[in-house]
Formats: C-alpha cells, structure tokens, sequence
C-alpha cells in the first residue's frame, strides 16, 4: 500500500509503503490541546516503512513529563504532522488530516474516553475504552 502525504504549504511530504497498524481516535486532554478541541484522528504506521520525501519536519517533546512524546511539524505552516511515542517504538502516529486521501481512515477503536468531551462523537460501531486498552 502506498500513502502520501504532507503539510498545509506543501513543503514537507512523506510516504509510507506498509500497511497500517491502527486507525483510532484519542480524546485525551493532550491531543485536543493539540486539535484544537476535537479528538485526534490518528493512523499508527511502522516507521520502517515510513519516510519524508520533501523537507523534514521540526520536533517539540516536553522536558517537564517523564516519558513525553515528540510532536513533528511544519515549522513554516505549523501542521502537525504526527508523533513519535515511547509507548509505540518503531512506529510513527500519523494525523489523517495531513493524508493526501483522508478517506482511507476508518476509526477501529476510541482511546481516553475519559477526558471526551460532549461535542465530541464516537461511532456506534467502534468499541471505546477509558484509557489505553
């Protein structure tokens, strides 16, 4: 399979060859943080098969958590590309807005359901877990 995509101005773009390992939501209180309110609507895909075809995107990790994340992004445009996560090595999370087709993106589970907001949806038909299942 081969996905591509990139930011809003077009100078970063990226490919991956492999399948997807996962297509979720997160409600978490950091990712709308991110979002700007609505769920992240994510794709984790394995970095092996994952690489940047144009430009290279700046990184952001917090020093004040123990284990953080670290957040790719456009430093021209400011679109978040995706994430790089200790609790998924040799992965790489992408957000289906950056897709060049978003339309692949079939949410299979919901994560952090704890923090949802009321104006946020979940299909009926994925299952949802509080935290991490």
């Amino acid at each position: 399979m081969l996905i591509t995509g990139g930011c809003y101005c077009g100078k970063i773009r990226y490919k991956l060859t492999g399948e997807i390992q996962s297509s979720l939501q997160c409600h978490c209180r950091e990712c709308q943080y991110i979002t700007g309110g609505a769920p992240n609507t994510i794709i984790v895909v394995p970095a092996s098969d994952f690489s940047f075809t144009e430009g290279a995107p700046k990184e952001f990790k917090r020093d004040d958590l123990e284990n953080p994340v670290t957040r790719l992004f456009c430093q021209n445009c400011g679109t978040g590309i995706g994430t790089k996560t200790p609790n998924r090595p040799g992965s790489i999370v992408l957000k289906v807005g950056t897709l060049d087709k978003p339309d692949i993106y079939e949410p299979t589970l919901a994560i952090f359901t704890i923090d949802k907001q009321t104006f946020h949806h979940i299909p009926d038909n994925i299952k949802a877990f509080k935290r991490r299942p």
